[in-house]
């Protein structure tokens, strides 16, 4: 763990404010929930909770699944990382934050396609070797919990038909599989 120096007091209801700067830096948005630990040496953590996390093997086996019919590296994200990586980059992009444009295309709701002329998206802010070719948010109950994710390497960006309806179909089952 790593020190902030700063102190916050809890109120008589048992709260504690987390510092905008914290909150801000660790992408934590109003309304997230927060899972709470305790270790043995008397400390408390907060740790953002993340919903499809606990998809583990299940999505382990659609991005697999995936890429086997494709030949096209797939990420499933929740609304900060990288959950599961297949079919390369796997080290370099598990458990790593998305880019702020990958982001976007979640809260805006709808399905990116890499179109030429425009700007790639990076998938992560830790490399801009891997592009966004086609992006599907995955929404349960109105809310966004993540995202399916076609990326290819910089060098080699290239979009097809069946990837938008593969990332479509996923996302929704995915999302539907979540409300149940």
């Amino acid at each position: 763990m790593k020190a902030t120096g700063i102190v916050r007091r809890i109120d008589d209801l048992g709260r504690v404010v987390i510092p905008k700067e914290i909150r801000r830096t660790m992408r934590i948005r109003e309304g997230d929930p927060l899972e709470i630990f305790t270790s043995s040496d008397g400390g408390v953590v907060f740790k953002k909770y993340s919903l499809m996390g606990g998809l583990g093997d299940f999505s382990a086996q659609l991005r697999e699944s995936l890429y086997k019919s494709t030949g096209k590296m797939v990420t499933i994200t929740d609304r900060d990382a990288c959950i599961s990586v297949a079919g390369g980059g796997r080290k370099e992009l598990t458990d790593k934050t998305i880019s702020p444009a990958l982001a976007q295309v979640m809260e805006a709701r709808q399905i990116y396609q890499y179109q030429e002329g425009i700007p790639p998206i990076p998938v992560s802010d830790y490399t801009d070797r891997y592009l966004v070719s086609t992006a599907a948010p995955i929404l349960s109950e109105g809310d966004v919990l993540g995202c399916v994710v076609f990326l290819c390497p910089k060098e080699s960006l290239t979009v097809s038909d069946t990837e938008y309806k593969l990332a479509q179909t996923i996302a929704g089952f995915l999302g539907r599989h979540m409300e149940g």
